[in-house]
């Protein structure tokens, strides 16, 4: 008997934020967000990689706007983004010095679609307040939301101090880990009442708390989400490289959505030097249509293989069809809508090869060791034709036939 996982619910209702032409929170589908890792301040570069990150799923691009000269460069980029026909909303990363830059800069007020605040570092004592208003304030003018964002390496220590010595002094028992999970949450809901103080509303307020452990990720949310009804941006604040990252990035962001938790999230996947960073955006699209939440590319099925593949042909062919579905996508998606439901099978014997293939809507079975040098194709459950010939002939014949499907399958409106 086969059982199907329901898809989770979305439990934690909260308010809709407009950020750009995407709506955040509010029973939308969740968004994808990342972030560019080129010196804003050339703007041509920065521009370049956010259309790269929009066109591999990210629906929001975020820049870090830590100098004089990166606010200076954020409408040129804008504009750029906007004549290679991106529409993604552009974000601004502010840390220290937001105010100054946002009130000196304000075509970069202007051109950015939201704005982050760190309230863990916009100054300490008053200053904090102050500047943290002026942000709120800016934000008011220009009709901009704002993310609050808390992040565990950078928690306000005046307030992670004072619950230590209230710990101490009433003897409550409480360990540090519980102390800054804490803390976390009540920066987050204290800095949005100053927010809402300053005249911010409350669809203007995305809120997030983001450490780097996925067991403090998921009790902080959880505590989160019973405390408000802002929409929340769920992410570990430093996933790691690799494997690692993405691992620890779902083990976190899939309890929590599949708990309704999380209105938009992103994956910090550390890249390899001069690695590819689209690989956290494909990471954030593949955990959400894991759990049936969002569809952002057809799925492709490959055999893991064992001894019965010594060959290495369905390997060859799984990243050669996994990488022409990336490339693909941004024209697919415009030109063939629903095509991001598609599934396609690449197996590499008979034990699973036939069934696996009959149940994707297109699929091959290699044959493995020993096995009759036939490569039958399925299309939506039929067995159409067999294909032989080397690596170069199969991989040419079988991208033609997903071509041909998805043409006659997904035709433009």
């Amino acid at each position: 008997m086969i059982v199907l996982m329901a898809i989770p619910v979305r439990l934690h209702k909260t308010f809709g934020v407009r950020v750009g032409a995407v709506q955040v929170g509010g029973g939308a589908p969740i968004v994808v967000q990342s972030m560019t890792m080129t010196d804003t301040s050339d703007a041509a570069a920065t521009a370049r990689q956010c259309v790269e990150l929009a066109e591999a799923g990210s629906e929001m691009v975020r820049v870090t706007v830590n100098t004089p000269e990166a606010a200076a460069a954020v409408p040129e980029i804008k504009q750029r983004m906007i004549d290679a026909g991106c529409t993604a909303p552009l974000i601004g990363d502010f840390h220290y010095n937001g105010h100054q830059l946002l009130t000196r800069h304000p075509g970069a007020a202007a051109a950015l679609d939201k704005y982050r605040i760190n309230p863990g570092n916009v100054g300490t004592g008053r200053r904090r307040d102050e500047q943290f208003s002026t942000i709120c304030q800016v934000a008011v003018e220009h009709q901009k939301p704002v993310r609050i964002g808390v992040n565990g390496g950078s928690l306000n220590q005046e307030l992670v101090m004072a619950k230590m010595q209230e710990n101490t002094d009433r003897n409550l028992g409480k360990s540090s880990e519980d102390i800054v999970n804490e803390c976390m949450v009540l920066s987050a809901l204290q800095s949005t009442e100053l927010a809402l103080d300053c005249g911010l509303r409350t669809d203007q307020i995305i809120i997030s708390c983001k450490v780097s452990r996925p067991r403090d990720l998921i009790s902080v949310y959880r505590d989160l989400a019973r405390k408000t009804h802002q929409p929340l941006h769920l992410g570990l604040t430093e996933a790691g490289m690799g494997i690692k990252g993405i691992a620890w990035s779902a083990a976190a962001l899939g309890v929590l959505l599949a708990e309704g938790i999380g209105d938009t999230i992103r994956v910090s996947l550390t890249p390899r030097p001069d690695g590819d960073r689209r690989e956290e955006v494909y990471a954030a699209c593949e955990i959400l249509q894991a759990l049936g939440l969002r569809a952002f590319s057809p799925a492709i099925t490959a055999c893991p293989g064992c001894g019965r593949t010594t060959s290495t042909t369905f390997q060859e062919l799984a990243e050669r069809i996994q990488g022409y579905v990336r490339e693909m996508m941004p024209v697919w998606k415009t030109k063939h809508p629903g095509v991001e439901t598609m599934t396609v099978a690449v197996m590499g014997c008979v034990v699973n090869g036939p069934g696996e293939s009959k149940a994707a809507n297109i699929g091959i079975s290699l044959p493995g060791t020993g096995e009759s040098p036939n490569c039958p194709i399925y299309i939506d459950g039929q067995h159409v034709t067999s294909l032989r010939g080397t690596y170069s002939e199969l991989a040419a014949a079988f991208l033609s036939l997903v071509d041909d499907y998805v043409a006659r399958t997904y035709p433009t409106p």
